[in-house]
């Protein structure tokens, strides 16, 4: 498989794991849809340099695009904190307040569904299994965390599929928004119950390659990792603490200066 430059599918899966959640714990204490809006962009430029930058975006669209459009229905037209009224729809109104708090949470949850739908597609899922079997973590419970992430890159092949097998059986899905929700809801329905079918099959042929057992595992593979990437793992953690801790100070004493 080719890939592209600043590959992430050279690190090891701890760096790019830490990565993808330092991203979103950082982002998400920052609570300011600028800063969000530039990670969001740094992302993007990074994902446009992997060799599987169409599926993570094509991904990234089926899931974020209903969710901004309901975000945008749901709080642009009927925040109940909306001051500034910008336009009136009958009974609805568009607020200054509710277009900028669907645009600071729409940024947050793109930031989120970005960094780890990076994660998931370039992650090499052996190497992840071994590095966190190699950590302690239980090898059922590895599997079933790997299994989880691994997922995330079917599930927009599975809409995909979905969706043609409704439409060739009658589905028509038109322009308006009310259409658009009903075929969402119509095929996540589908999607989850296939995806948990999917889910019990793997623990299933877990029990019987005795992934079940309490004895111990020895794995033959053996994952690299060098200094820069130990060390960047522990900044990206410090990083993350810190950002939680002035978020939380400013949340308790940020009223009283």
């Amino acid at each position: 498989m080719s890939r592209g430059t600043l590959s992430l599918e050279r690190l090891n899966p701890l760096t790019t794991l830490t990565g993808a959640a330092a991203v979103a714990v950082i982002t998400t204490a920052a609570g300011h849809w600028a800063f969000s809006l530039t990670v969001l962009g740094g992302l993007l430029a990074l994902t446009a340099r992997q060799a599987r930058a169409a599926a993570v975006l094509r991904a990234a669209a089926a899931i974020l695009l209903p969710f901004w459009t309901a975000l945008l229905f749901m709080h642009g037209l009927f925040f109940p904190e909306g001051r500034t009224v910008l336009a009136e729809l009958g009974p609805a109104a568009v607020t200054r307040e509710g277009l900028l708090f669907a645009l600071d949470a729409g940024l947050r949850t793109g930031v989120f569904v970005v960094a780890f739908l990076l994660f998931s597609f370039t992650v090499r899922v052996p190497e992840l299994l071994t590095v966190l079997s190699a950590r302690g973590l239980p090898p059922r419970l590895g599997f079933v965390v790997v299994s989880a992430l691994t997922l995330l890159p079917a599930a927009a092949d599975r809409i995909r599929r979905i969706r043609a097998a409704q439409e060739a059986r009658g589905l028509v899905i038109g322009r308006s928004l009310a259409s658009r929700l009903l075929a969402a809801r119509l095929q996540a329905v589908p999607l989850v119950l296939s995806l948990v079918h999917e889910s019990g099959e793997r623990a299933q042929a877990l029990d019987a390659r005795g992934f079940s057992g309490r004895q111990p595992h020895t794995s033959l593979r053996t994952v690299p990792d060098s200094a820069p990437q130990w060390a960047a793992r522990r900044v990206l953690l410090v990083l993350s603490l810190a950002a939680v801790a002035v978020r939380v100070a400013l949340a308790l004493f940020g009223g009283r200066a």
